[in-house]
């Protein structure tokens, strides 16, 4: 039997290329327990999907709203949804 998880993607806008975006995520998240990956994307964003219990994915969203040091976040985008499977760890898939 299959249980279905709560996931949340969010496509996040503004500095958060070259300034170690994509590493920080990875250490908010396996700090949290957060399972998913993270990405850049052709227009400059960041597309971040994570998967865990909603509080956990709650206070992962409030992190990428700030982001890290050198980041400047503009604008978030966050869907919410449900995962029949779990992703293995947190990880930069591209």
């Amino acid at each position: 039997m299959l249980c279905r998880m709560r996931a949340v993607r969010v496509v996040v806008r503004g500095r958060v290329q070259g300034v170690g975006f994509r590493a920080w995520v990875v250490r908010e998240a396996t700090a949290l327990g957060v399972h998913g990956a993270v990405a850049n994307r052709a227009d400059g964003s960041v597309e971040v999907e994570g998967v865990g219990e909603e509080s956990t994915l709650e206070r992962f969203v409030a992190a990428l709203r700030t982001g890290p040091r050198h980041a400047r976040i503009e604008h978030i985008e966050e869907s919410w949804f449900e995962r029949a499977r779990v992703p293995d760890g947190f990880h930069i898939t591209g």
